[in-house]
């Protein structure tokens, strides 16, 4: 309820200076807020270009300390991991997920081997960059099968924590597999490390560019509404987050960002558990697209971020973490 009328009360006042201004701001950014994700590439000494995602590169194994070293000197507490698989490595069911030798696995190895704890480290569970199909499950009778799919979601968790992975984040939308991931982790004494949950992950027309980058585009047949949500709705993400709360999530992820502030909000307001935003790499090659042309200007990155905070978000996934040290000046 507002108190008071003009002309005894003029909001204006608290805008007249720059002090004025952050003394009363109600949200703020840092880089505490971050989470940094990187793309792999097989090969040495190799930082890749990404032609849809301006500014955002893949890297060989022995390349990625300089972004590692970048994000440890800005302070963002993780990277988030996501690998180009060769196109002779997938399958059907996605086979190379589980094998201790793929790009995650070796990152993961290389990036505690030289930082330990220093920053921690996210890695994705779905199946999509390992099928020769794109899709996040297993097909049968041209269906994405659910339970047969969390079993080698199982699989794929527990060699992530075993070789060091310290937030397990599935993302692939097979029901039940928090809880049956959950309860593998612990019965393998890995009981403190840490699920973050895709638990509102919308079909939606923003991941392309992301899809290009990790080489799964133009493998993709057909669509994953089937699995993933329509974004038409948002009842249904309420019912997602409660299910993977009681299941043992220990946060929860909404993606994509921006479209999706008021799903972020609604499910902080009502369960207050840790919520984190994916800027994805459809947001981000708009905005970063519409700078170069000179149709927006450099602010607007700040005030994108600064909208998660705003609806709720603990925390942000952003091709930008990068580059706050520039950004948060």
């Amino acid at each position: 309820m507002i108190t008071g009328k003009y002309p005894g009360l003029r909001l204006r006042r608290n805008r007249k200076v720059s002090w004025a201004r952050r003394l009363v701001q109600e949200n703020t950014l840092s880089p505490n807020d971050f989470i940094l994700p990187i793309f792999l590439i097989d090969g040495n000494n190799k930082k890749e270009s990404i032609a849809t995602m301006p500014g955002v590169y893949r890297y060989s194994i022995n390349r990625i300390a300089q972004i590692i070293d970048k994000a440890i000197k800005i302070g963002i507490p993780m990277v988030a991991l996501f690998p180009k698989t060769k196109n002779n490595l997938k399958d059907e069911i996605g086979s190379e997920a589980l094998n201790e030798n793929n790009l995650v696995c070796k990152a993961i190895i290389e990036i505690k081997k030289r930082y330990k704890n220093q920053i921690g480290i996210m890695c994705d569970v779905a199946l999509d960059p390992y099928t020769s199909h794109g899709h996040d499950g297993l097909i049968k009778s041209k269906q994405i099968i659910n339970d047969e799919t969390i079993e080698v979601l199982i699989n794929q968790s527990l060699l992530q924590a075993q070789m060091g992975c310290d937030i397990l984040a599935p993302s692939d939308m097979m029901d039940g597999r928090i809880g049956k991931i959950r309860k593998a982790l612990d019965k393998s004494n890995f009981q403190n490390v840490q699920i973050l949950s895709y638990a509102a992950k919308y079909a939606s027309s923003f991941y392309g560019p992301f899809r290009d980058a990790v080489g799964s585009n133009k493998s993709l047949k057909g669509d994953k509404k089937t699995y993933q949500m329509d974004y038409k709705n948002s009842d249904e993400a309420l019912r997602e987050v409660a299910l993977d709360i009681k299941e043992g999530a220990d946060m929860v992820m909404i993606k994509p960002g921006m479209p999706y502030l008021d799903i972020i909000k609604s499910i902080k307001d009502k369960f207050r558990i840790p919520v984190f935003a994916y800027q994805v790499s459809g947001e981000y090659s708009l905005i970063a697209n519409a700078i170069q042309k000179k149709l927006i200007n450099e602010d607007a990155i700040y005030e994108t971020l600064i909208s998660f905070k705003r609806a709720g978000a603990n925390a942000i996934i952003s091709y930008y973490a990068d580059r706050l040290d520039k950004i948060l000046t």
